[in-house]
């Protein structure tokens, strides 16, 4: 598992060595502001990526006495320092295309140059989208997503620069410059999204589609009686789960205990990689009596 999520991520920061190398080049040849702009989000692309690589190592690493839940966070502290990054290049872009719109030094050179690294940005970056994402998924690491991200957001800004330069080879030169800015709103649309969920998820909000599995599991158990106290929290790709449960009054610790395992087979079957920490009870005879009681 971890050779595979290593082996990938590594990948992808020799697809952004080569993309920001690229980018760069042609772009300070052409003058390209698209290009430039689009050299600049691959160079934080870069960054993130490396900062993802050593997230994915870190975070695979088993809890110690110093973290009793692991260190699944890194996972989702480089997914906001990766947003951070993309905000610096939206002020970035945004400032250098409206300066170039208001004096009208939008004229750029279009070459050859230009389409072929702009095409081959956009099949790379599908390449590397698709492999992270598979990953990503596979395991359930927020860091291979936000990465897996940044690159399907190439995609679409290296396709806007595409279409601005095809409109710049017509004489229409203001189009690199607004192509640009599309790009940096793309990308603030990505910082939102990214950020955000990182941000819940270092805040341990619960993902409205994880409880709701975890409640189904627990309700399909019809041993119990009821529920309380579930407290659950995300820590990378790991889900930790505290809940007490309640079954009738008179079962031997054995019995109580196989519900309990019964409880716990059944969150895991339904989220992957849960640690599950179950406290039984028996139920009170005023509980019995309670017909409000929801599980």
């Amino acid at each position: 598992m971890v050779q595979e999520k290593n082996r990938v991520a590594f990948i992808s920061v020799l697809a952004a060595i080569f993309l920001t190398g690229f980018k760069l080049i042609v772009g300070l040849v052409t003058g390209s502001l698209g290009i430039l702009s689009e050299a600049l989000h691959s160079g934080l692309d870069l960054v993130a990526a490396v900062i993802t690589l050593f997230a994915v190592k870190v975070s695979d690493r088993p809890a110690d006495k110093n973290h009793h839940y692991g260190h699944g966070k890194v996972e989702n502290l480089s997914a906001l320092i990766e947003t951070l990054l993309l905000f610096i290049t939206c002020f970035w872009i945004i400032y250098e295309a409206m300066h170039r719109l208001i004096l009208g030094k939008t004229e750029i050179e279009v070459t050859a140059w230009s389409y072929i690294v702009v095409v081959s940005s956009i099949i790379i970056d599908f390449s590397r989208s698709r492999a992270l994402s598979r990953v990503a998924k596979k395991y359930n690491s927020q860091a291979l997503e936000a990465d897996a991200l940044h690159f399907s957001t190439d995609i679409w800004s290296s396709s806007v620069v595409l279409l601005g330069l095809i409109c710049a080879n017509f004489g229409f030169f203001f189009a690199d410059s607004v192509a640009a800015l599309v790009v940096a709103m793309i990308v603030i649309y990505v910082c939102y999204k990214l950020g955000k969920r990182s941000i819940d998820m270092l805040l341990d909000r619960v993902s409205p589609e994880i409880q709701e599995k975890i409640e189904n599991s627990i309700n399909h158990v019809t041993e119990i009686t009821h529920y309380h106290d579930l407290k659950i929290r995300s820590s990378g790709a790991d889900t930790f789960v505290e809940v007490c449960i309640h079954v009738k009054p008179g079962l031997s610790i054995d019995e109580a205990h196989q519900i309990s395992h019964h409880v716990d087979d059944e969150i895991k079957k339904n989220v992957t990689r849960a640690h599950v920490h179950i406290h039984t009870e028996p139920e009170t005879e005023t509980e019995i009596a309670d017909p409000i009681i929801n599980k």
